[in-house]
């Protein structure tokens, strides 16, 4: 039985200088942190990117269901290009970077407004931010849940840092893993690539297998 824990966490995620605030559309459910509070404008990018999103799906209603790479798409919204491109490397359905992709978006659009944001949409999250900071792992029953993080050189530039959990929460995944985390520069592929890393864990025996080999010299 998988376990949910409210987001009590979000109190403990500022960073200094920035402002954090709440915003939620339906499904979507995030907290954002930038120079100022700047959530109607992050709210009306929520609303686009799932509008543009939802239009596409009623069209093509197997893009929500399909767990297999969607085809190129042609002209499509940039949210559901950004879902596809990541599904396909990735090797899983479009709508495993739907967390991420949304997050993308919305942070991709505060960035017109203030030089550092983060957007954490559920344990997928866009950054872009100068210097360190740490990333704390919650990873439901495990011993090391809330234990555990990773310490990131922000240097600035976008990136996305999502998690994928057999355990946790409700996203939908074939493996047991408590959590799978992937760091990329595309936040759309994080989210992708997590999910396809958290599928192929069954065991501990899985886990070596489900890492990406070690990069030669």
């Amino acid at each position: 039985m998988r376990v949910y824990k409210e987001r009590t966490y979000r109190g403990r995620a500022a960073r200094k200088g920035l402002v954090g605030f709440r915003v939620a559309v339906r499904e979507t459910d995030l907290w954002i942190q930038a120079a100022s509070d700047l959530s109607a404008l992050a709210r009306e990018a929520v609303i686009q990117a799932r509008a543009r999103l939802e239009r596409y799906i009623e069209r093509f209603p197997e893009f929500a269901r399909t767990l297999a790479p969607w085809p190129d798409p042609g002209p499509a919204p940039n949210v559901v290009r950004a879902m596809v491109r990541a599904g396909r490397a990735a090797g899983v359905g479009p709508m495993a970077a739907v967390a991420g992709a949304i997050a993308e978006a919305v942070g991709t659009a505060l960035l017109a407004e203030s030089p550092e944001v983060v957007v954490e949409n559920g344990g997928d999250v866009f950054f872009a931010v100068s210097g360190p900071f740490t990333v704390g792992v919650f990873a439901g029953r495990s011993p090391l849940s809330d234990r555990v993080g990773m310490r990131i050189s922000g240097t600035g530039k976008p990136m996305g840092l999502c998690t994928s959990s057999g355990t946790v929460g409700h996203s939908l995944s074939a493996g047991r893993a408590d959590a799978a985390c992937i760091l990329a520069d595309s936040c759309s592929l994080a989210d992708a690539a997590a999910t396809a890393c958290g599928n192929r864990v069954q065991d501990e025996a899985d886990i070596s297998r489900a890492l990406p080999p070690p990069k030669t010299p």
